[in-house]
């Protein structure tokens, strides 16, 4: 992007900004500017809409034009601007933890609905990432109780700080821990919910490059074995989950068939599985038998 010295009020920015995010192939690249010029200014989108005559202070293009370089060598906006919006809640995010999507507010709604007549439940997150599925529990669920089990430390600092930022941290107990590994089987939770790691390794080539290049992979993919983390928590939630509790999770877009065929009848009741807005079956929700 042009780091030329001549004064250029926001609409201008706002023009060069998009033609340089539309010609490295970004989506909505107006759009993304704008935030990325909300960002720079510490303002909100609406003042940037509403001053566009204002000539920018040299100090602000300046790191409006450093914001634009990278989101041109498509880091993730999400990574640029620290934040991102899930289930109305406003997320810190970083490199250490995978961006929350728009499909995995179907885990909270079917924790939700699973949930509805249990006064103070006691939840699981597996895989807490940013903290977002339990955090956004807890802000609904105001006498629930959590843990939130990551085996990346850093992922766990960052959703201590969303759990701080949405006042649920007294609530919550984090554990570093690869899936159930550091929990004692006398744990008994009413729901146990995860968005696990689950794309194939030959697939990761195929993705976008700011989810190929950008995000952790060890939140994206399991290694090889696609399936295996799905296999983990079958196998292991029931020990972990009271009598009729619940498990909720996320899937990959191919893996419907695949994972039913795991389902043990004589474990779990398979309640459901939710498509997201694309058709795909995303989201399933098992009980535990007695």
């Amino acid at each position: 992007m042009n780091e030329g010295q001549r004064e250029l009020t926001m609409g201008e920015a706002l023009a060069e900004a998009s033609a340089v995010l539309r010609s490295a192939g970004i989506d909505e690249s107006r759009r993304e500017a704008g935030s990325l010029l909300a960002h720079a200014l510490k303002r909100d989108r609406t003042y940037i809409l509403t001053h566009a005559e204002r000539t920018l202070a040299s100090r602000d293009l300046a790191l409006f034009r450093h914001y634009v370089n990278r989101r041109a060598r498509r880091e993730p906006l999400q990574y640029i601007t620290g934040h991102t919006e899930f289930y109305g809640l406003d997320f810190i995010v970083t490199p250490d933890v995978l961006i929350p999507r728009p499909e995995t507010e179907l885990v909270v709604d079917c924790a939700l609905e699973s949930l509805r007549a249990n006064p103070a439940p006691l939840l699981c997150d597996v895989g807490t990432g940013s903290g977002c599925i339990i955090v956004a529990l807890l802000n609904e669920l105001k006498n629930a109780r959590g843990v939130a089990l990551d085996k990346s430390p850093a992922a766990l600092a960052v959703a201590k700080l969303n759990a701080t930022r949405h006042e649920s941290l007294n609530r919550l107990q984090f554990v570093s821990a690869d899936l159930f590994a550091a929990l004692s089987s006398a744990a008994q939770f009413d729901i146990i919910v995860s968005n696990p790691p689950y794309v194939a390794e030959k697939d990761l080539p195929a993705l976008q490059p700011e989810v190929r290049e950008f995000e952790p992979r060890i939140a994206l993919t399991p290694g090889r074995d696609e399936l295996g983390v799905f296999r983990r928590l079958l196998a292991d939630a029931p020990q972990f989950l009271r009598p009729d509790g619940y498990l909720v999770f996320e899937a990959g877009w191919n893996q419907h068939a695949a994972i039913t065929e795991l389902i043990d009848a004589r474990r779990w009741t398979l309640l459901e599985v939710r498509r997201d807005l694309q058709g795909i079956p995303r989201t399933f929700r098992l009980q535990r038998k007695i």
